[in-house]
């Protein structure tokens, strides 16, 4: 094998800067799914744009409100059509004469709606963060862009969090209540002090950190959980970072900040509030779904949530018979985060401003989905795809809590020259698997480098020139995050990194590498690693405790560094084992460490 010098790249992108604009009924181009586009290889393996001139206006059709200011910008590009409260018949009858579309949350953009647009939808544009109204897949099977707003509520929001925060210590809602009703009950609604309190903040992102800066200027003690919230910024506010559990055991008012995604969903639960102290008071004007809201109700009646204020609900609107919403201890708002005027002239001038770039052909850094790729690069590096995300998604939840990421290598062992091989995409897909999990933000080849920049995250990337064919874009691809503490002592490298190596075998991405040990595991369903002292056995005890529990072995695989020393054994399973099982797991004498991971 011989090496090259390796090349460090911090955030660029391979591909040249060009302007597209916008042309009236021309042909999509598969490439990008944007009208009037063309696509063609250059020697380098770079893109080039070809650019159309604009002989018409497109038509933007504004499905909900939207300030005038943003109204302002997009009538000096485009026909604009407002027409709110459609039903979805009259928007899919409406949408095949439009070019953009532009909703809030109470419209949904299904597949029926794409389809109805007979391919000449470029682009929707989502007025706020959130995009669960819109279908992403079918956004992007038709080729279209979608993007939203993410920045300009962060104040709006973190206000509100102040403002609920305050209004529940000092039991506002009620009191106000009590004396329109004629009475006058001073006793029963005194409150509690802010002063000296700890407030954790979970989720330490935009509106996290605001939060965080007004709840100091009140004189409390902020804690905050985010594995990627950078600890230079944290300190400069003053802010302590903590491990989940110590957040949760630590504070006396939480405040929710975190997006709704499989890892988060409904995190406050029954075992979560037993790890509160009794008393605690949480806030949520993030996601309604990031709460198990029986258990917060089971937790209200037992004591152990003292207070909740909430603006964001499972279903919203909540029904009216609520046990939730009608608790005395529970002060509710109807998701009025983003609602104030100022935020809501801005969330429409960025909304605007995106959409208008989008129809110009510029990739706009706010895009939540993967402009489509040319079907022969797609075709050939689907399956390094694949793998290069569960790399990510394996190396990052090898990260203790408390750890925050900020540097992470990307490794690639390729027989093709440089310029024959474009990893844009893989390392998007890298950045998808270490951020998504945890992120609102949707990683894609547009916006992966940004955010990972946004996020104070290093990427690099080296490249080892290998001997031998070149018909395989990619022989091995290698990530490793350095500074950080692993849950999984056995996956830090000799030179101190996290570290996972994977290759494609027959089409199948396959984990190769943990740490030092040389392991061959499927990265299908999830995986078990365990670190043990090699020994007879050791493959029939752990398959007899998930056999026991149905639970079915795809793929098992032991890498040691001699015989009867130490050895990881890596298994894939295809379905998750109970809590009591990884228990016995842990239990067997000879395994020291080991830890669930799920793709």
């Amino acid at each position: 094998m011989a090496a090259s010098a390796s090349s460090t790249i911090l955030f660029s992108s391979k591909s040249s800067r060009a302007s597209l604009s916008w042309k009236n009924q021309l042909a999509s181009t598969s490439a990008f799914g944007i009208s009037g586009v063309s696509l063609r290889r250059r020697r380098s393996s770079h893109r080039q744009f070809v650019v159309f001139s604009m002989d018409a206006k497109p038509t933007v059709l504004v499905a909900e409100k939207l300030g005038e200011a943003g109204l302002n910008l997009l009538k000096e590009f485009a026909n604009v059509d407002c027409s709110y409260n459609l039903s979805p018949e009259e928007l899919c009858t409406k949408i095949s004469l439009c070019d953009a579309l532009i909703v809030r949350s109470g419209t949904k953009v299904s597949r029926e709606i794409f389809e109805s647009s007979g391919g000449r939808l470029k682009v929707v544009g989502r007025a706020g963060v959130g995009i669960d109204n819109v279908d992403l897949a079918a956004a992007t099977e038709h080729g279209c862009l979608v993007v939203n707003a993410p920045t300009a509520n962060t104040v709006a929001a973190a206000e509100h969090g102040i403002a609920l925060l305050t209004a529940m210590a000092r039991n506002i809602a009620q009191a106000d209540a009590s004396v329109k009703a004629g009475k006058w009950l001073r006793n029963k609604y005194v409150g509690v002090s802010l002063v000296g309190k700890t407030l954790a903040v979970m989720g330490f992102g935009k509106v996290g950190s605001e939060v965080a800066r007004r709840a100091k200027g009140l004189g409390m003690n902020v804690i905050a959980h985010d594995p990627y919230a950078p600890a230079d910024r944290a300190r400069a506010i003053g802010v302590e970072l903590v491990s989940f559990d110590e957040a949760l055991a630590s504070a006396d008012f939480i405040s929710l900040h975190m997006p709704l995604t499989p890892a988060t969903k409904k995190v406050l639960n029954d075992e979560t509030f037993a790890k509160m102290k009794k008393g605690v008071r949480i806030v949520n004007v993030a996601r309604g779904g990031v709460i198990d809201e029986e258990a917060l109700v089971r937790a209200l009646d037992a004591g152990i949530v003292a207070q909740a204020a909430l603006d964001v609900f499972t279903v919203e609107p909540p029904p009216q018979d609520s046990k939730l919403i009608q608790h005395e201890n529970v002060t509710a708002t109807p998701h009025l985060g983003a609602s104030t005027m100022e935020a809501q002239e801005g969330v429409a001038i960025e909304v605007a401003e995106a959409v208008v770039g989008a129809l110009k052909g510029e990739l706009s850094a706010t895009a939540v989905n993967a402009p489509m790729v040319p079907a022969e690069v797609l075709s050939e590096l689907k399956p390094y795809v694949v793998l290069a995300e569960k790399l990510g998604r394996l190396a990052v939840q090898l990260v203790a809590g408390g750890s925050g990421v900020k540097s992470v290598k990307v490794t690639y062992g390729s027989a093709r020259a440089p310029d024959d091989l474009d990893t844009r995409l893989l390392r998007a897909m890298i950045t998808k698997g270490l951020i998504e999990p945890i992120s609102s933000v949707f990683i894609n080849l547009v916006n992966a480098d940004f955010t990972a920049k946004q996020r104070g995250l290093r990427i690099a990337e080296e490249r080892i020139l290998l001997d031998g064919s070149p018909e395989s874009p990619v022989e091995f691809v290698q990530v490793q995050i350095a500074n950080v503490e692993s849950k999984f002592a056995s996956a830090i490298s000799d030179s101190g990194e996290i570290r996972v190596e994977g290759r494609v075998k027959d089409g199948v991405p396959h984990l190769t590498k943990v740490g030092s040990f040389e392991v061959d595991v499927s990265l299908e369903g999830s995986i078990i690693l365990c670190s043990q002292v090699d020994q007879p056995g050791m493959i029939g005890k752990v398959g007899s405790v998930l056999g026991e529990e149905n639970v079915n072995v795809s793929f098992m695989s032991v890498g040691r560094i001699a015989p009867r020393k130490q050895a990881v054994m890596a298994i894939g399973v295809d379905e998750q084992p109970s809590k009591e099982s990884l228990k016995r797991i842990g239990e067997i004498p000879a395994i020291q460490e080991f830890v669930y991971l799920k793709l």
